[in-house]
């Protein structure tokens, strides 16, 4: 209501203040003709004006306001998988008992381009993430996420990541998959349907997890040669990778 108010006190004042100088303007030149041209003048020149200040200059700036935000974003997402994203997926690939079948399509080279990333993420999309819960180190799974909750509460209150709403669901779906985990005491002893329902929570995550990862994979070649040759030299998903440099 206040902000409502300042606005009708400030378009008052404008007005009057305009008819102020348009009555000092008559008196010292004593000529309407000339006042009510450039007053027509002005108005037809209104429709221009909004035109260019609120569809063009605005559209330009709320562009690179964007452009700058993703940057920030884009930096968020790099600090995850450092921390925490790229151990984190390959310790959900360790339960994914089909991933074979799709590792092939997952194992970037310093040669990839774009369409090899998006091939990659077809791979993802269609991958079905046959989770079995036995075949991981689920009570590592456990401390791992344990150790990292801290980190992932910090960027969930980022609220710049509303921004990038794929990432939030990572996130979120990362955090329920540790949430999980932590309210059961002991992992051992769990009944079937319970092991089935946590098979679902880390298969709804790994599979978000992945996409994100080729996705920050493609914009660490783009952008940071050198944190992409890394990256591509500690692949979770490749048993063949090796951090030395060997050619």
């Amino acid at each position: 209501m206040d902000d409502k108010r300042w606005r009708v006190r400030l378009a008052i004042g404008l007005v009057a203040a305009s008819a102020v100088l348009y009555s000092v303007h008559f008196l010292i030149f004593r000529d309407t003709r000339h006042i009510f041209i450039y007053l027509l003048g002005d108005i037809a020149f209104l429709p221009l004006q909004v035109l260019l200040v609120t569809m063009i200059l605005n559209e330009l700036l709320e562009r690179r306001s964007k452009e700058e935000l993703m940057e920030k974003l884009d930096m968020v997402i790099d600090a995850f998988f450092a921390e925490t994203g790229t151990d984190l997926l390959g310790k959900f690939a360790s339960f994914d008992t089909s991933l074979d079948a799709v590792r092939n399509k997952l194992v970037p080279t310093p040669e990839w381009k774009t369409g090899d990333f998006a091939r990659a993420q077809a791979a993802v999309r269609a991958h079905h993430f046959d989770i079995d819960i036995t075949a991981g180190d689920l009570e590592g799974l456990k401390r791992f996420l344990a150790a990292q909750r801290p980190f992932l509460l910090q960027l969930l209150q980022n609220q710049n990541l509303l921004e990038h709403e794929t990432f939030t669901d990572t996130l979120w779906a990362v955090f329920h998959v540790a949430d999980e985990l932590t309210h059961r005491r002991s992992l051992e002893g769990l009944p079937a349907s319970d092991l089935a329902h946590l098979a679902g929570d880390i298969g709804r995550a790994y599979a978000a997890l992945a996409a994100q990862w080729i996705g920050h994979l493609d914009h660490l070649r783009m952008h940071y040669p050198y944190l992409y040759s890394l990256a591509v030299r500690t692949n979770p998903l490749d048993p063949q990778a090796r951090v030395e440099v060997t050619a």
